[in-house]
């Protein structure tokens, strides 16, 4: 069973599981005459692992980039833990709980994994440019010790001890998925967004990135929104799934409910229609 670092997952009092933790509402985005995103509303309940599916170009990442604060979307609301972000800065964001990773790999490949998964607790630092001058005569070193041991349970759990000391760059891909992942964790968020974890894995690499994303949630109580296209593993862990096809979403809800939808058999795993059968069959 996986243990959670101090504090990570930490149950907000104003929100009780199964509550929702962001809702979504009638969000746009708009560049220049491309629509990324069209009235789309839903909601997240706390504890709940939700995914998005669609084609690509579909809107997934527009989506979450709206949710982190990259985008600001032009129109609609965004509300996390009952307060509007819609507008807020990422950063403002990741001190009120919400981590992130990205569909291409965004490590600072000059850095160790260590040093990486460091920068995620940045946030969390209480002390400054003075305190931390003057390193061995202020609290600075014991706030960096708890830091590193948080830093270290994490590591752990992701199984990167062996890798630790290396410099991210150099890494294989499937290591610095994780090594992203892992600084993700590191921010101790409550809602954890995952853009294509699995992307360019094998199988065995995805087996182990599913058991860390179920275990995230499951054991240390992260509400996660991941984006993913390998659909046995998105049916497989997923509480709820939502399809977004050409930036308007075509149905929420159970796995099971979404992959017998004859909307998403169209949109999204390229079935025909019956009634183009016949007509296929004969030329």
């Amino acid at each position: 069973m996986a243990t959670s670092p101090a504090g990570a997952g930490a149950v907000d009092g104003a929100i009780a599981p199964g509550a929702p933790i962001l809702d979504v509402g009638m969000v746009s985005l708009q560049f220049g005459g491309v629509r990324a995103l069209s009235e789309v509303s839903f909601d997240v309940k706390k504890g709940e692992l939700f995914s998005i599916i669609g084609p690509n170009g579909a809107g997934k990442t527009s989506m979450v980039n709206c949710i982190s604060g990259r985008y600001a979307p032009n129109e609609g609301r965004i509300t996390f833990k009952g307060r509007d972000v819609t507008k807020l800065k990422p950063n403002v964001r990741a001190d009120l709980g919400l981590g992130r990773t990205f569909q291409n790999l965004a490590l600072f490949g000059h850095m160790t994994v260590l040093d990486n998964i460091m920068v995620g607790r940045h946030h969390l630092l209480k002390n400054n440019f003075v305190t931390g001058s003057i390193y061995w005569f202020t609290g600075a070193r014991t706030e960096e010790l708890a830091h590193r041991r948080e830093v270290e349970e994490i590591i752990d759990f992701l199984e990167i001890q062996h890798v630790r000391k290396s410099v991210a760059g150099t890494l294989p891909y499937g290591l610095r998925k994780r090594v992203e992942l892992a600084r993700a964790i590191a921010l101790k968020p409550d809602l954890l967004l995952l853009d294509e974890p699995m992307a360019g894995m094998n199988l065995e690499e995805k087996e182990d990135m599913a058991r860390y994303v179920v275990d995230l949630n499951e054991e240390w109580g992260m509400t996660v929104i991941m984006i993913e296209h390998d659909m046995g593993v998105v049916m497989d862990i997923s509480h709820r799934v939502m399809v977004l096809d050409f930036g308007k979403k075509l149905i929420s809800g159970s796995p099971e409910a979404v992959l017998a939808d004859e909307r998403v058999k169209r949109a999204y795993l390229g079935e025909a229609d019956e009634d183009d059968a016949p007509a296929e069959a004969a030329q």
